[in-house]
Protein backbone atom coordinates (compact mmCIF):
# COMPACT_ATOMS: atom_id res chain seq x y z
CA UNK A 1 0.00 0.00 0.00
CA UNK A 2 2.76 2.43 0.97
CA UNK A 3 4.77 1.65 -2.15
CA UNK A 4 1.75 1.72 -4.47
CA UNK A 5 0.16 4.93 -3.24
CA UNK A 6 3.14 6.96 -1.99
CA UNK A 7 6.60 5.92 -3.21
CA UNK A 8 5.78 4.87 -6.78
CA UNK A 9 3.64 7.94 -7.63
CA UNK A 10 6.27 10.29 -6.13
CA UNK A 11 9.03 8.51 -8.05
CA UNK A 12 7.14 8.83 -11.30
CA UNK A 13 6.28 12.48 -10.65
CA UNK A 14 9.95 13.26 -10.02
CA UNK A 15 11.02 11.39 -13.15
CA UNK A 16 8.33 13.07 -15.24
CA UNK A 17 9.50 16.54 -14.13
CA UNK A 18 13.10 15.46 -14.68
CA UNK A 19 12.22 14.32 -18.19
CA UNK A 20 10.26 17.51 -18.90
CA UNK A 21 13.00 19.93 -17.85
CA UNK A 22 15.57 18.21 -20.05
CA UNK A 23 16.99 15.29 -17.98
CA UNK A 24 20.53 16.70 -18.15
CA UNK A 25 22.98 18.37 -15.74
CA UNK A 26 21.20 19.97 -12.75
CA UNK A 27 17.83 18.68 -14.00
CA UNK A 28 17.14 16.37 -11.08
CA UNK A 29 17.79 19.11 -8.52
CA UNK A 30 15.45 21.39 -10.46
CA UNK A 31 12.90 18.57 -10.56
CA UNK A 32 12.99 18.32 -6.75
CA UNK A 33 12.49 22.09 -6.45
CA UNK A 34 9.52 22.08 -8.84
CA UNK A 35 8.12 19.00 -7.10
CA UNK A 36 8.29 20.79 -3.74
CA UNK A 37 6.45 23.81 -5.13
CA UNK A 38 3.70 21.52 -6.45
CA UNK A 39 3.38 19.84 -3.04
CA UNK A 40 3.16 23.23 -1.34
CA UNK A 41 0.44 24.36 -3.73
CA UNK A 42 -1.47 21.11 -3.20
CA UNK A 43 -1.32 21.52 0.59
CA UNK A 44 -2.18 25.24 0.49
CA UNK A 45 -5.69 24.60 1.92
CA UNK A 46 -4.01 23.07 4.98
CA UNK A 47 -1.82 26.15 5.30
CA UNK A 48 -4.88 28.38 5.20
CA UNK A 49 -6.50 26.22 7.88
CA UNK A 50 -3.36 26.57 9.97
CA UNK A 51 -3.63 30.36 9.74
CA UNK A 52 -7.32 30.29 10.69
CA UNK A 53 -6.55 28.12 13.71
CA UNK A 54 -3.81 30.48 14.85
CA UNK A 55 -6.10 33.49 14.39
CA UNK A 56 -8.90 31.78 16.33
CA UNK A 57 -6.49 31.13 19.19
CA UNK A 58 -5.47 34.79 19.23
CA UNK A 59 -9.08 35.93 19.39
CA UNK A 60 -9.85 33.39 22.08
CA UNK A 61 -7.10 34.57 24.40
CA UNK A 62 -8.48 38.11 24.24
CA UNK A 63 -11.98 37.06 25.29
CA UNK A 64 -13.33 37.83 28.76
CA UNK A 65 -14.17 34.17 29.47
CA UNK A 66 -10.62 33.08 28.69
CA UNK A 67 -9.13 35.66 31.02
CA UNK A 68 -11.56 34.68 33.78
CA UNK A 69 -10.55 31.02 33.46
CA UNK A 70 -6.87 31.95 33.55
CA UNK A 71 -7.38 34.00 36.70
CA UNK A 72 -9.70 31.56 38.48
CA UNK A 73 -7.61 28.41 37.95
CA UNK A 74 -4.10 29.86 37.78
CA UNK A 75 -3.00 27.67 40.71
CA UNK A 76 -4.66 24.49 39.45
CA UNK A 77 -3.01 23.35 36.21
CA UNK A 78 -5.19 20.27 35.75
CA UNK A 79 -8.47 22.12 36.20
CA UNK A 80 -7.20 24.96 34.03
CA UNK A 81 -6.47 22.51 31.18
CA UNK A 82 -9.94 20.96 31.56
CA UNK A 83 -11.70 24.31 31.41
CA UNK A 84 -9.62 25.35 28.41
CA UNK A 85 -10.57 22.19 26.53
CA UNK A 86 -14.25 22.79 27.32
CA UNK A 87 -13.96 26.29 25.89
CA UNK A 88 -12.16 24.97 22.80
CA UNK A 89 -14.96 22.47 22.16
CA UNK A 90 -17.69 25.01 22.79
CA UNK A 91 -16.22 27.52 20.34
CA UNK A 92 -15.04 24.93 17.81
CA UNK A 93 -11.35 25.86 18.15
CA UNK A 94 -8.69 23.21 17.53
CA UNK A 95 -5.68 24.05 19.76
CA UNK A 96 -3.43 21.78 17.70
CA UNK A 97 -4.68 22.88 14.27
CA UNK A 98 -1.53 24.88 13.58
CA UNK A 99 0.58 21.68 13.82
CA UNK A 100 -1.42 19.74 11.22
CA UNK A 101 0.42 20.88 8.05
CA UNK A 102 3.76 19.93 9.62
CA UNK A 103 2.49 16.47 10.53
CA UNK A 104 0.99 15.98 7.05
CA UNK A 105 4.42 16.55 5.52
CA UNK A 106 6.07 13.62 7.30
CA UNK A 107 4.67 10.91 4.95
CA UNK A 108 5.67 13.11 2.00
CA UNK A 109 9.19 13.51 3.41
CA UNK A 110 9.57 9.76 3.93
CA UNK A 111 8.09 9.01 0.51
CA UNK A 112 10.32 11.57 -1.20
CA UNK A 113 13.40 10.13 0.51
CA UNK A 114 12.54 6.66 -0.79
CA UNK A 115 11.66 8.07 -4.21
CA UNK A 116 15.05 9.82 -4.48
CA UNK A 117 16.90 6.68 -3.43
CA UNK A 118 14.93 4.62 -5.93
CA UNK A 119 15.36 7.13 -8.75
CA UNK A 120 19.13 7.31 -8.20
CA UNK A 121 19.52 3.56 -8.68
CA UNK A 122 23.21 2.62 -8.60
CA UNK A 123 23.24 -1.18 -8.88
CA UNK A 124 21.74 -3.47 -11.56
CA UNK A 125 19.20 -4.78 -9.04
CA UNK A 126 18.13 -1.24 -8.13
CA UNK A 127 17.87 -0.32 -11.81
CA UNK A 128 15.64 -3.33 -12.40
CA UNK A 129 13.41 -2.36 -9.51
CA UNK A 130 13.22 1.20 -10.78
CA UNK A 131 12.26 0.22 -14.33
CA UNK A 132 9.50 -2.01 -12.98
CA UNK A 133 7.98 0.85 -10.96
CA UNK A 134 8.00 3.43 -13.78
CA UNK A 135 4.67 4.04 -15.47
CA UNK A 136 4.47 3.05 -19.19
CA UNK A 137 3.90 6.67 -20.23
CA UNK A 138 7.53 7.53 -19.38
CA UNK A 139 10.36 6.72 -21.78
CA UNK A 140 12.59 4.69 -19.48
CA UNK A 141 15.53 4.41 -21.84
CA UNK A 142 15.90 8.18 -22.21
CA UNK A 143 16.03 9.05 -18.50
CA UNK A 144 17.91 6.16 -16.87
CA UNK A 145 20.47 6.40 -15.38
CA UNK A 146 19.75 9.82 -13.90
CA UNK A 147 22.28 12.62 -13.69
CA UNK A 148 22.51 13.11 -9.91
CA UNK A 149 24.69 16.22 -10.04
CA UNK A 150 23.20 19.54 -8.95
CA UNK A 151 25.48 22.54 -8.54
CA UNK A 152 28.32 21.22 -6.30
CA UNK A 153 26.28 18.31 -4.90
CA UNK A 154 25.64 14.68 -5.59
CA UNK A 155 21.95 14.45 -4.74
CA UNK A 156 22.32 10.79 -3.83
CA UNK A 157 24.75 11.55 -0.99
CA UNK A 158 24.80 13.82 2.09
CA UNK A 159 26.24 17.25 1.24
CA UNK A 160 29.30 18.92 2.73
CA UNK A 161 31.80 21.55 1.63
CA UNK A 162 35.48 21.27 2.47
CA UNK A 163 36.64 24.29 4.48
CA UNK A 164 40.27 24.13 5.65
CA UNK A 165 40.15 20.38 5.34
CA UNK A 166 36.95 20.03 7.35
CA UNK A 167 33.62 19.00 5.85
CA UNK A 168 30.97 21.64 6.61
CA UNK A 169 27.30 20.67 6.01
CA UNK A 170 26.32 23.98 4.43
CA UNK A 171 22.87 22.90 3.27
CA UNK A 172 22.07 21.29 6.62
CA UNK A 173 22.85 24.59 8.34
CA UNK A 174 20.61 26.41 5.85
CA UNK A 175 17.86 23.86 6.54
CA UNK A 176 18.04 24.52 10.30
CA UNK A 177 18.09 28.31 9.81
CA UNK A 178 15.20 28.44 7.34
CA UNK A 179 13.15 26.06 9.51
CA UNK A 180 13.71 28.25 12.56
CA UNK A 181 12.95 31.44 10.62
CA UNK A 182 9.77 29.96 9.17
CA UNK A 183 8.53 28.78 12.58
CA UNK A 184 9.18 32.21 14.09
CA UNK A 185 7.67 34.23 11.24
CA UNK A 186 4.52 32.13 11.09
CA UNK A 187 3.91 31.97 14.84
CA UNK A 188 1.13 34.23 16.17
CA UNK A 189 2.33 37.44 17.80
CA UNK A 190 1.00 36.37 21.19
CA UNK A 191 -0.03 32.95 22.36
CA UNK A 192 -2.12 31.78 25.33
CA UNK A 193 -0.25 30.26 28.22
CA UNK A 194 -1.51 26.72 27.66
CA UNK A 195 -0.48 23.40 26.14
CA UNK A 196 -0.75 24.60 22.53
CA UNK A 197 1.54 27.55 23.28
CA UNK A 198 4.13 25.27 24.84
CA UNK A 199 3.91 22.90 21.88
CA UNK A 200 4.46 25.78 19.45
CA UNK A 201 7.56 26.89 21.33
CA UNK A 202 8.94 23.36 21.47
CA UNK A 203 8.33 22.83 17.75
CA UNK A 204 10.21 26.04 16.88
CA UNK A 205 13.25 24.71 18.77
CA UNK A 206 13.20 20.98 18.09
CA UNK A 207 12.15 20.93 14.42
CA UNK A 208 15.27 22.82 13.18
CA UNK A 209 17.48 20.38 15.11
CA UNK A 210 15.56 17.35 13.85
CA UNK A 211 15.69 18.46 10.21
CA UNK A 212 19.38 19.34 10.62
CA UNK A 213 20.00 15.75 11.68
CA UNK A 214 18.06 14.42 8.69
CA UNK A 215 19.95 16.76 6.36
CA UNK A 216 23.40 15.54 7.46
CA UNK A 217 22.28 11.90 7.41
CA UNK A 218 20.17 11.49 4.27
CA UNK A 219 20.90 12.32 0.60
CA UNK A 220 21.20 16.01 -0.23
CA UNK A 221 18.22 15.70 -2.57
CA UNK A 222 16.05 15.61 0.56
CA UNK A 223 17.88 18.69 1.86
CA UNK A 224 16.98 20.58 -1.32
CA UNK A 225 13.36 19.66 -0.61
CA UNK A 226 13.55 20.99 2.97
CA UNK A 227 15.03 24.34 1.96
CA UNK A 228 12.63 24.86 -0.93
CA UNK A 229 9.66 23.93 1.25
CA UNK A 230 10.70 26.40 3.96
CA UNK A 231 11.25 29.28 1.53
CA UNK A 232 7.97 28.65 -0.30
CA UNK A 233 6.17 28.39 3.05
CA UNK A 234 7.47 31.79 4.13
CA UNK A 235 6.41 33.29 0.79
CA UNK A 236 2.93 31.78 1.18
CA UNK A 237 2.47 33.38 4.57
CA UNK A 238 3.87 36.69 3.31
CA UNK A 239 1.43 36.67 0.37
CA UNK A 240 -1.45 36.22 2.83
CA UNK A 241 -0.12 39.01 5.06
CA UNK A 242 0.53 36.63 7.95
CA UNK A 243 4.28 36.94 8.42
CA UNK A 244 4.98 38.15 11.95
CA UNK A 245 8.34 39.90 11.82
CA UNK A 246 8.03 40.81 15.51
CA UNK A 247 8.76 37.22 16.55
CA UNK A 248 12.02 37.16 14.62
CA UNK A 249 12.97 40.79 15.29
CA UNK A 250 11.59 41.76 18.73
CA UNK A 251 12.64 45.39 18.32
CA UNK A 252 10.52 45.63 15.17
CA UNK A 253 7.56 44.08 16.95
CA UNK A 254 7.79 46.57 19.85
CA UNK A 255 8.02 49.48 17.40
CA UNK A 256 4.85 48.32 15.57
CA UNK A 257 2.94 48.19 18.87
CA UNK A 258 3.65 51.86 19.66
Amino acid sequence: MWDTFIVTPLTNLLLWIYYTVGHNANAFGLAIILFTILIRLATHPLTRQQIKSAQAMQELQKSKRWQEIQKKYKNDRERLAQEQMKLYQELGVNPFGSCLPTLIQFPIILGLYQAIIRALAATPLELLRLTRSIYPSLDVASIIPLNSRFLWMDLGRPESVQVLGVGVPVLAIIVALTTYIQSKLTMPATQPDDQSAQMGKMMSLYMPLFLFYLAITFPSGLTVYFITSNVVGILQYAAMGRVNWGNLLPALGKRSEK
